[in-house]
């Protein structure tokens, strides 16, 4: 195992801006939860690796949507930005890499091609656009043409395909890898997979043996460190992508730095220091909702509600104390509630893998009207829903 690399070229040939990532390491955008103060909270675990920022749309920047603008969001430490997009128009994915590159706002852009959510592949995003070999091209040449202008290194995440009538993966990683890509990340599920069962990892060795000449990245059912040691040792991939695993687990990262290095990985927090853990989550959350201008103190704890279940899985304190959290409205509420608990809990047998966040599948995935009539086709139909499979 060795450092991924993780850097960019200048229009003329010159090194841009980059990391050379140990452990191979990256954390997965997840909407809604890989903000700036989660973000810091994993890189106090975990110096070092890379902290992928939430997935914003394309058009959404370039048409100055101020709730996107404000996601572009770090921390004044933060010092390698990344940064997730999705479009499915290559002339507006290239005008969104300039507005982040000519505004110095991140130092890294990761493209999505994998997201199955409806509101996306219904207008032809995320794990729609492999589908379409010639414009998933254009797209990451579009990308990467920009990226040069200022040295921004892009990188490409996808699923294996739509479903098993329509898998891609293969020729998605040549075809990211031939349009200028540095790194591929592979979530080893179909679209209609969802989120469930479990991930196939030989997906990802044979993605790893059939595209070379780029490193390629594992994603999928990492709950603990052993996991990704395991996930790199039976596909031989490069590095791994690390999604619900850190869920109400940010020190997963140190985890996977002392087992990369060698060294023993500590046990699970006891109760009280996982306590600790949420307070200052909390805090964070409040005190970046204030910084980005809303003015409002309850933005922060209702975002914090939907962590308090990922922090409290595994730990034996009960469903009312849970709803109880669930439930809490100021920092206050949130540190009477811990002083109440008893800190010398430890996590059951088995906790550290108990699923956290989406668990669901399989779904229906929704493409725009006509999508599979045109494959060749460069432009996007319209968003007239097409149902291509239950997920019954």
């Amino acid at each position: 195992m060795k450092p991924i690399a993780i850097r960019g070229i200048t229009t003329d040939g010159s090194p841009g801006r980059g990391i050379d990532v140990w452990p191979p390491v990256v954390l997965a955008p997840m909407a809604g939860v890989t903000n700036a103060p989660f973000r810091s909270l994993c890189r106090s675990f975990g110096p070092g690796l890379v902290y992928v920022n939430e997935m914003i749309m394309a058009a959404a920047l370039v048409y100055g949507n101020s709730r996107t603008r404000s996601m572009v969001t770090f921390a004044p430490d933060e010092r390698f930005r990344s940064m997730q997009l999705y479009g499915s128009d290559p002339a507006i994915v290239e005008r969104a890499v300039d507005i982040l590159g000519s505004e110095n706002l991140v130092d890294h852009i990761d493209l999505n091609f994998g997201c199955p959510a409806a509101k996306v592949t219904r207008k032809g995003g995320g794990a729609a656009v492999p589908l379409k070999k010639n414009l998933l091209s254009e797209i990451v040449r579009a990308a990467v043409r920009a990226g040069s202008r200022y040295g921004i290194p892009i990188t490409c995440k996808f699923r294996m395909g739509i479903n098993e009538e329509l898998i891609t993966f293969i020729d998605t990683g040549k075809i990211c890898r031939d349009a200028g890509a540095v790194t591929i990340a592979l979530h080893a599920r179909t679209a209609q997979q969802h989120y469930a069962p479990s991930a196939r990892w030989e997906a990802i060795a044979q993605l790893k043996q059939q595209v070379d000449g780029i490193p390629v990245l594992g994603n999928g059912d990492i709950w603990c460190a052993d996991d990704a040691l395991r996930m790199m040792r039976e596909t031989g991939c490069d590095g791994v992508v690390i999604g619900r695993g850190c869920l109400g687990k940010p020190w997963l990262f140190r985890d996977l730095v002392d087992a990369f290095d060698g060294r023993t990985v500590r046990s699970a927090p006891l109760l009280g220091e996982v306590l600790g853990v949420m307070i200052s989550h909390a805090e964070a959350l409040m005190q970046h909702h204030r910084e980005n201008g809303r003015n409002d103190d309850t933005k922060g704890i209702r975002e914090f509600r939907k962590h308090c279940g990922w922090y409290l899985t595994g730990y034996p304190v009960g469903p009312e104390v849970r709803r109880q959290f669930a439930e809490v409205s100021t920092l206050d509420e949130v540190r009477a509630l811990a002083a109440s608990l008893d800190h010398s809990l430890a996590l059951v047998s088995g906790g550290e893998r108990l699923p956290r966040g989406h668990t669901n599948g399989p779904i229906n995935v929704v493409l725009p009207h006509g999508y599979l009539e045109h494959l060749d086709d460069m432009q996007v139909p319209d968003d007239a829903m097409l149902t291509t499979m239950s997920g019954g």
